[in-house]
């Protein structure tokens, strides 16, 4: 297929890992960068706009749609391919010359931040909608939708995967991902518990002024190969699911355990049916289950490093690649 991909292209972005992974499938793809719009610089004429009047710069919008359409009469594509586009002119997208337009999703559609009202007014009229989240499907059939794909998250083998340690420091354990009002009070605890054996790397953990004095390793975002060495030097990393997503996994469930990293999860049945507990990763039902986990790894390293090894061999074995969900996508259109 040809395929005329409409997402952000910044590196370590999940919508050019799946564009990619429509590529590595065997597709002709062409991508139509939308940082621009999604991710304006800070302090640019258009992050103002948007944060004094909570919406896109429209002189933005308008010269993104510009080359959306360009490329498509140009590009002739088979499929349109929308990377959580709800902040765009649904009806210049769903108008772009092209024979199928899908909109993809990788949060939950029922959470109005992950929407607008534009693009639930036109959200029956793409031909297929893909979630990652399962609740979805039935959700958005009863809202009109015709087509519904489910496919998991995924990771990127280009930028998830064993390396080296960057330096002689271990941590204990590690989380790396934004701040969330559903897990900054546990992440402050396990902080000042464990002091420096902790390392945190996400947008936000810098301005958490309790985390300030307890001495553990905070950073910004990492992306990339960095992330994988940031997973390297931890133990125990932890993934925290998203409560507003209602997340049952999330693309950290696929990136932890691809770059070698012990699993150390929230008990969902996800996570139950990807990864063995005890076995290929460690599941908690709560802090206290958490913390009988962390001591566990701290006493046998040894023990931890084999489910570390089983959770890498199992997640690469079984077709969780970002060209595997692009394959998943192309046989639903089937």
């Amino acid at each position: 297929m040809k395929v005329l991909f409409v997402g952000d292209d910044w590196v370590g972005s999940n919508a050019r890992s799946l564009a990619d992974g429509f590529r590595q499938a065997g597709h002709e793809v062409v991508v139509i960068d939308t940082t621009s719009v999604t991710l304006p610089a800070r302090l640019s004429p258009p992050w103002v706009y948007s944060k004094l009047a909570h919406r896109r710069a429209p002189w933005d919008v308008e010269a993104l749609h510009r080359e959306i359409e360009a490329a498509a009469r140009e590009f002739a594509p088979d499929m349109l391919f929308a990377f959580k586009a709800v902040h765009l002119d649904q009806r210049r997208l769903l108008s772009a010359p092209a024979g199928l337009h899908v909109h993809y999703s990788p949060d939950d559609v029922s959470n109005p931040y992950n929407t607008s009202p534009e693009y639930l007014a036109h959200e029956p009229e793409w031909d297929l909608i893909v979630t990652t989240k399962s609740h979805n499907v039935a959700e958005l059939a009863a809202r009109g939708v015709r087509n519904v794909k489910f496919v998991r998250s995924a990771y990127d083998p280009a930028l998830h995967y064993p390396v080296a340690r960057r330096g002689v420091r271990r941590y204990l354990v590690g989380f790396i991902g934004a701040v969330r009002p559903d897990r900054q009070g546990l992440l402050i605890e396990l902080a000042r518990e464990h002091r420096g054996d902790m390392l945190l790397r996400g947008p936000g953990w810098r301005r958490v002024r309790p985390l300030w004095r307890t001495g553990a390793d905070i950073g910004g975002a990492v992306y990339g190969e960095h992330f994988s060495a940031a997973i390297a030097a931890v133990t125990a990393n932890l993934v925290l699911l998203n409560s507003d997503n209602r997340d049952t996994h999330t693309c950290r469930t696929f990136e932890v355990p691809a770059a070698g990293g012990l699993f150390v999860g929230e008990r969902t049945d996800e996570h139950a049916e990807l990864l063995q507990d005890e076995a290929e990763c460690f599941l908690f039902s709560g802090p206290a289950e958490l913390r009988d986990i962390l001591r566990r790894c701290g006493r046998h390293p040894d023990q931890v490093a084999k489910v570390a090894e089983a959770g890498h061999r199992r997640i690469a074995a079984e077709g969780h690649r970002y060209v595997d969900r692009a394959r998943e996508i192309v046989d639903a259109l089937a």
